[in-house]
Parts: C-alpha cells; sequence; structure tokens
C-alpha cells in the first residue's frame, strides 16, 4: 500500500461532510485497492433488538464479512451446536466442543455468521465471559497461509461484532468492559496489552505539525520540521520528579502601559515548574520552565516527550561560520511544548522569568538611561552642536541594522536548506494525517462512549419498569424502547466510523514504519553481514598464515634429513 493511497483515502474524506457519505467512500476505495470492505456480501438490516432476541435477530440475516475461505463464508452450526457451545466457559472450550461435533479430525475457520450466533446466544443467555473470550480471540486470530485440516480458529471481527458486543453488553450493563471494547477498536491490533506500540506523535512547537513519533524505548531525537525548517530536541522519558512555584498575579502599572501599546508582548506567567526526566536508557535531564495557568502539565510518573529548541552541539557549518537551526528568539536547549503520552495533550512551554526580573523595562533602570543619555547629549552639543543629532542618527541606524538582523536575516540563515528537509517532509505529511484521523477517533470514541452510558441508562429503565409490571407504563415503556433503538443506532454508525478511521491510521502506521524502521532493521542487518564477513576473512587469512607457516616448517624438516649421510 503506498502513501499515494493512504492520501487518496484522506482527501476524499475531507471533502465528505456527511457520516454516511464518508462510510461508503472509505468503502468504496479500500474495495477498489482489493481489501473487501465489511458488510458488502451480507442483506443490511436493523440492529434494532432487546438484550433478549440477539441470537435471533442476527442469525437470520447476518452474512460473512469477508468471504476468505468458504468455510468462514457460511454457516457450519445448528442451533442446537450453537446453544451447546454459548454453554462453555471460554473461547478454547467453545473450540473443542465445535471440534467434537465436527470432527477432530477436521479443521477449519469458524465463519463470521458462527461467530455471531455465538457470541448472541451467549449474551442472551447471560454467559457475558464467553462472549468478551471469543471477541478477544477473534482479535488474536490471523490467517497466516498455514494449513487449515490441523485446528480449528476464529474468524477476525467485523463491525456487527462490534456493534453486538457494544449493544449487548450496555444492555447487560457491563459499561467498563464495553467502553473497553470501544477503546480496543480504534486500535487494530491483536489486544490492548500490546508493548510495542506504534508511539506518540510529537508536533512541531512553532508550526503545531507532526513532525516525529516518540515510541516507547526513544530517549533523545533530533528532528527536523519540514515547513519551518528548523531542527527540535525531543527528550521522553517518565518524570521522576516535579516542583511548582505560583508566581503572583500582580502585574505592575508600567508594565500594564508597555503590554497596552504592544511593545513587551511576553506572555503572562501564572507558575514556574521544574521536572526532572529520565529517558529509558536511565539518563535524566531536568527542565525549567513555565506555564500560563496553575495547573501542572503533567503528574509524577507519567511519560512525557519535552520538545526543546536546538541544543548549542546542533549546527549547521557553512565555512568559517555556524548556523544553529533553531527557531528564532530562543535560547539553545530552551523548552518549548510538552506531551503527555497518556492522552496526547500537548501543552505550550514559556521561558521562566529571572528572579531579579526584567530590567530593560522597569523604571528604576529605564529613567536613568534617559537621564545619562540626555547628558551625553548636552555636553556632546558644547563641542560640536551638529554632534547631537550624528550621535542620535547612528545610534538610530545601529538599532536598525540589529533589529534588521536579528529578525530577518539570522532566522533564514539558521533555517535548513530546502533539499535536506524534502526526504521527511512526505513522511511528516502522513504524520499530519494521522495525526487528524487520531483526534477524530478520539471524538467519535468520546460520543460513542456518552451514548452507551445513555443506553445501559435507558436498559436499566426499561428493566423497572418491566419490574414494576403496572399497565399505566407501557405507553412510557414504548417511548424508552424508542430511544433505546435510536441509539443503538447511532452507536453502529459511530463504531462503523472508528473501525474505517482505525484502519486508514493503521495504512499510515505501515508506510511510516516500512521508511523507518524497516530501513533501520536492515541497516543493522547489513552492518552484521559485513562483520561478518570481515571476521571470516581474517579468520581464512589467520588460516593460510598457520598453513603457510606449517608448510615452511616441512620444507626445513625435508631439508635437514635429506642432507643427513
Amino acid at each position: 500500500m503506498s502513501s499515494q493511497l493512504v492520501s487518496s483515502v484522506l482527501s476524499g474524506i475531507y471533502r465528505t461532510h456527511n457520516r454516511h457519505e464518508t462510510r461508503s467512500l472509505l468503502r468504496s476505495i479500500l474495495f477498489t485497492h482489493g481489501n473487501k470492505p465489511a458488510g458488502t456480501d451480507r442483506r443490511r438490516r436493523s440492529i434494532l433488538h432487546s438484550s433478549y432476541g440477539y441470537r435471533n435477530r442476527y442469525r437470520a440475516g447476518a452474512a460473512a464479512d469477508v468471504s476468505e475461505t468458504p468455510s468462514s463464508s457460511s454457516s457450519l452450526l445448528d442451533d442446537e451446536l450453537v446453544s451447546n457451545v454459548s454453554a462453555v466457559g471460554d473461547a478454547d472450550e467453545a473450540l473443542e466442543v465445535i471440534s467434537d461435533r465436527l470432527g477432530p479430525n477436521r479443521g477449519g475457520v469458524v465463519g463470521i455468521e458462527d461467530c455471531r450466533s455465538i457470541i448472541s446466544a451467549a449474551l442472551s443467555r447471560g454467559n457475558v465471559e464467553l462472549a468478551l473470550s471469543i471477541f478477544y480471540a477473534m482479535r488474536g486470530s490471523f490467517d497466516l497461509g498455514g494449513s487449515e485440516v490441523d485446528r480449528w480458529r476464529w474468524s477476525r471481527p467485523d463491525v456487527e461484532v462490534y456493534t453486538m458486543l457494544v449493544n449487548g453488553l450496555a444492555a447487560s450493563l457491563r459499561v467498563s468492559d464495553s467502553l473497553k471494547i470501544i477503546g480496543d477498536i480504534c486500535r487494530v491490533g491483536i489486544s490492548p496489552a500490546e508493548e510495542v506500540p506504534f508511539g506518540k506523535v510529537v508536533r512541531c512547537p512553532s508550526c503545531l505539525i507532526a513532525i516525529a513519533v516518540a515510541q516507547p524505548q526513544h530517549g533523545v531525537q533530533i528532528v527536523s520540521c519540514a515547513k519551518c525548517r528548523y531542527q527540535y530536541e525531543l527528550f521522553s522519558g517518565d518524570i521522576t520528579s516535579i516542583e511548582s512555584e505560583e508566581l503572583g498575579k500582580d502585574i505592575p502599572l508600567w508594565e500594564k502601559g508597555l503590554r497596552l501599546i504592544q511593545i513587551n508582548k511576553n506572555k503572562i506567567t501564572s507558575s514556574v515548574h521544574s521536572i526532572v526526566v529520565q529517558t529509558p536508557s536511565g539518563t535524566a535531564r531536568t527542565h525549567r520552565f513555565a506555564t500560563e495557568t496553575a495547573e501542572l502539565p503533567a503528574q509524577e510518573g507519567e511519560r512525557v516527550t519535552i520538545a526543546s529548541a536546538a541544543p548549542s552541539d546542533v549546527y549547521r557549518q557553512v565555512g568559517p561560520f555556524k548556523f544553529t537551526p533553531k527557531s528564532p528568539n530562543l535560547y539553545p536547549g530552551e523548552p518549548m511544548s510538552l506531551t503527555k503520552h497518556k492522552d496526547g495533550r500537548e501543552s505550550p512551554l514559556l521561558r521562566p522569568p529571572s528572579k531579579e526580573g526584567d530590567k530593560s523595562f522597569q523604571p528604576s533602570f529605564l529613567i536613568p538611561l534617559l537621564a545619562v543619555l540626555a547628558t551625553g547629549d548636552a555636553a556632546s552639543g558644547i563641542i560640536d552642536p551638529s554632534l547631537p543629532q550624528l550621535l542620535s542618527v547612528a545610534a538610530v541606524t545601529s538599532l536598525a541594522v540589529g533589529a534588521t538582523l536579528n529578525s530577518f536575516v539570522l532566522p533564514q540563515l539558521n533555517q535548513l536548506p530546502e533539499r535536506t528537509v524534502d526526504v521527511v517532509g512526505i513522511k511528516q505529511q502522513l504524520l499530519s494525517q494521522y495525526d487528524v484521523l487520531q483526534r477524530r477517533i478520539g471524538d467519535l470514541k468520546e460520543a460513542t462512549e456518552k451514548e452507551v452510558w445513555m443506553l445501559a441508562r435507558m436498559c436499566q429503565l426499561e428493566n423497572k419498569i418491566l419490574a414494576v409490571g403496572e399497565p399505566a407504563y407501557r405507553t412510557r415503556r414504548a417511548r424508552v424502547k424508542k430511544v433505546r433503538e435510536s441509539l443503538e443506532n447511532s452507536i453502529k454508525g459511530r463504531i462503523e466510523l472508528i473501525d474505517s478511521y482505525a484502519r486508514i491510521s493503521s495504512m499510515i502506521e505501515i508506510e511510516v514504519e516500512m521508511d523507518s524502521d524497516v530501513l533501520a532493521a536492515e541497516a543493522v542487518n547489513n552492518t552484521e553481514n559485513i562483520a561478518q564477513q570481515i571476521e571470516q576473512i581474517m579468520e581464512l587469512e589467520n588460516l593460510e598464515e598457520k598453513w603457510k607457516l606449517q608448510a615452511e616448517a616441512n620444507d626445513e624438516a625435508e631439508r635437514l634429513l635429506s642432507s643427513q649421510p
């Protein structure tokens, strides 16, 4: 799958505003490129069902989501076997029952229709643990191209399975399990306990576009931004200690005046924090910064990534000159932003005020300076009347030249050449699209979780009405049932969108990792092969040297023996 495919899919998504149009577009594009979308072979039907009738409703209209093999697209289990399987404890026992019934020497794939039937029957009889066990077994089932005659395995889950579990668990008042399933849908993987995640996307603190991925094993990285063409240092690790100090909120009158006339444009700092971050390799570093609010950007023990300006030891040599590719008006290594890996929240960091304060605009410093300048002008006017004007013009010219150099010339000289950032530009474009998708998935996940809670409350309310059993509540029960069905339909639509976005996100992850991790692994492998070849050559040379010495010794022995009478 190429990056052009990912871009075409995303461009189609951005042009589509309706949720149903987006879902149709995703399916059509994925189907065009050889990936059969979910639900192309099954008949459309509503999921308006109660917690007591999952099995019959889903079994009536369910078909295979992906027809990989004949055994996965057709139903192999009858009603009696489904009922027996739905009474066992976990997925392994269910496969044993299926194997005993269909033959111990026979293997294959339990079709997606049969999986839905078993999960629906398990939910109907309250066997939630079996339904969850089968779901996670389906998540861990992959077609590796091997023989299917040895053992039985589960099909991969589809949107219908996701919807059935989320709504069924909510109807069973297992809200926490239902929310956990929603979190699993957001990731196309094996299980939520994976120790090798893709990583956390870190954005440029200046341009706010995605520039790199901070993986769990990463500590210190130097990355370049293709948009602003500056370099940044990413320091990733766990917070071992944090100290905070809240500053006073009273602003002097003279500082308010400078801010009013736009002379002092620095943001108001509310708190100063000092944190110690330790990388996975054990390197620890202290970062001191300020924030606009008193809220802590992260807690002790959390993993974070601090993006700082390029350090002084990172520079670009141009003849005798050295240019540090850092953002303008920043010190080398100055913290600029903090990204939490737990929720991806990004906090801008400010320069902490000095303990003495900024003296350049304080009246105690500014008034004596103006007095000295006025006295100098008066003294120079005694020597030469035109001298004060010349000095003023020279001072203004020097300030203008210095401001021009600092504002325009030096920032451009510090920028990296365009050809050096073109390589990372494509990767950062994919990461930016990935970041947008992840934010949309997060919004959909939050909205779905709220609807799951409302659905559970509607089911609880319906149970109360049934328990009361008064005929007067018949109209209210119909109203609750109608709201419940509407929530179930809405949850299904959101789950379909989440699943589509998650698949495209996985496509981007594959492209990014193919361009970075695979190349790095190949380079390491090539280096090891070269080292092994050098070692083998050295061993051959040593062996040849030994044979040469042995041959010379044999020749010398033969010469001595032949010389004796």
